[in-house]
């Protein structure tokens, strides 16, 4: 049974679906950022993992985006969403949870290791896309920025408690013990989605069709819009550097920071606030600038500030890194709540589960190879070394949106059928050039087969 009605105005939280969804959020990201601190200690502190080994590991957890993102898609668009969240949890939850039982028997290894990052990864895959598609199942569209909002401060907020907690666990029970955490987050989460009770129609499917056309019929609508694909461009940079970061940041801290695990788990909580405050601030800042602007003055604005992170040193040098963690999240989650928001919004229902599993393909695609990166980098001329690489990538993350049609926006279409709403200061949309084909808002059959989605890892 689906929930009652509510007025336009009345807030996502107002509806007891969107509420478990939110609060299946909650448990899954508080065990998820514990174990954000806990596995690669596992590696570092247990297994005594060289950079490239920890760097193989980063990228076996997102290498099902490549092995996998398209056609989890397509299976996706051909049944109900609700369904695969639950079981996704639970497969994470049993995944995850070898890893403590194999520590207290002593018999924990880096394959063991690799097998579950590839396991949890597939999860993930069918989970995220599955989730971005649910979304709009329980909301309308007015209320996707405030529900994806919600969302990403649920997430943020995760990430300033989790890491603590993390970092507390892993120096009081040892690292391996405390990802029993992050197993019992998934089964918590598990359980709170399956009292979901809104009506989720079964999608209908053309007979005959193949798993390849479905493929294929995502990839054009994605590529073929001018303002997602250089989203898509500018999102896949960003992961690419991310990627290299993640797996070089542990490597770094306790090698040549000389921090504590405790040090650390706070270390990633200081840098989350300005997440959090990127989802807060994310719809005023939209509101006020505009939504097309927001997409690139986030990561143009925040992006230098990834330069703190290689400087840092000494006793300070922990100081630093939070400061410019701080900063680059907060506009990483304020872009990221923009456009999703925008692909959501654009995208018929029926392709949703395409369009969202082929924009991961494209930007969570270069996640695997940013790790390897980060890693090869990190044991030829050292982490420090590759944390130069990573902040000098972020300064090119904005390039491909400032030379596409969205510097001459304001705001994206706030309903379909709708213009694109030009910048005043320019006069031009995204309509004022060639580019225009496919852009949101032109109803012509060609432009109408074309467009779609994007977004970054924190």
């Amino acid at each position: 049974m689906n929930d009652k009605p509510h007025p336009p105005r009345t807030p996502p939280s107002a509806r007891r679906d969107f509420r478990l969804l939110l609060s299946g959020a909650v448990a899954a990201q508080a065990g998820t950022q514990v174990t954000l601190v806990a596995l690669p200690l596992v590696a570092v502190l247990e297994l005594d993992a060289t950079p490239f080994q920890v760097g193989l590991l980063t990228a076996a957890e997102t290498a099902a985006f490549l092995l996998v993102g398209l056609p989890a898609g397509a299976w996706l668009d051909r049944m109900r969403k609700l369904p695969v969240l639950v079981r996704a949890d639970l497969l994470r939850c049993l995944a995850v949870g070898s890893i403590p039982v194999a520590g207290v028997l002593d018999a924990l290894t880096l394959v063991q290791l690799y097998l579950v990052a590839l396991v949890t990864g597939v999860a993930t895959v069918f989970f995220d896309v599955a989730h971005q598609s649910y979304l709009p199942v329980l909301l309308p569209r007015e209320q996707l920025i405030a529900g994806n909002g919600a969302i990403e401060t649920v997430r943020s907020s995760a990430q300033i408690a989790g890491p603590g907690l993390g970092g507390g666990l892993v120096q009081l029970l040892g690292a391996p013990l405390a990802i029993v955490a992050d197993a019992f987050g998934y089964l918590a989460s598990a359980v709170l989605l399956s009292r979901i009770r809104a009506h989720e129609p079964q999608p209908r499917t053309e007979p005959g069709r193949s798993l390849r056309e479905d493929v294929a019929e995502g990839v054009r609508f994605v590529v073929g819009h001018p303002l997602l694909r250089v989203i898509a461009a500018a999102t896949a940079a960003s992961n690419l550097f991310s990627a290299v970061l993640m797996a070089v940041q542990t490597v770094f801290w306790v090698r040549v920071l000389d921090l504590s695990p405790a040090a650390i788990g706070v270390l990633l909580s200081v840098s989350a606030v300005g997440g959090l405050a990127g989802a807060v601030c994310a719809g005023p800042l939209a509101r006020r600038i505009g939504q097309g602007r927001l997409i690139w003055l986030a990561p143009l604005v925040t992006g230098p500030f990834a330069l703190l992170w290689p400087l840092a040193d000494g006793g300070a040098g922990a100081v630093l890194f939070a400061v410019g963690g701080v900063v680059v999240l907060f506009g990483a989650v304020a872009y990221n709540v923009a456009q999703v928001s925008f692909r959501q919004s654009l995208c018929p229902p029926e392709l949703l589960g395409r369009m969202n599993a082929t924009m991961r393909f494209l930007v969570w695609g270069t996640l695997p190879l940013g790790a390897l990166i980060g890693g090869t980098v990190a044991d030829t001329a050292g982490p420090r070394a590759a944390l130069w690489v990573c902040a000098v990538g972020t300064l090119v993350v904005p390039v491909p949106l400032l030379l596409s049609p969205l510097r001459g926006m304001r705001d994206l279409p706030s309903a379909p059928g709708a213009e694109p709403v030009p910048d005043p200061e320019t006069g031009s949309g995204p309509d004022a050039g060639p580019a225009s084909a496919g852009v949101p808002g032109r109803t012509d059959p060609e432009a109408a087969e074309d467009s779609e989605d994007a977004r970054t890892v924190h």
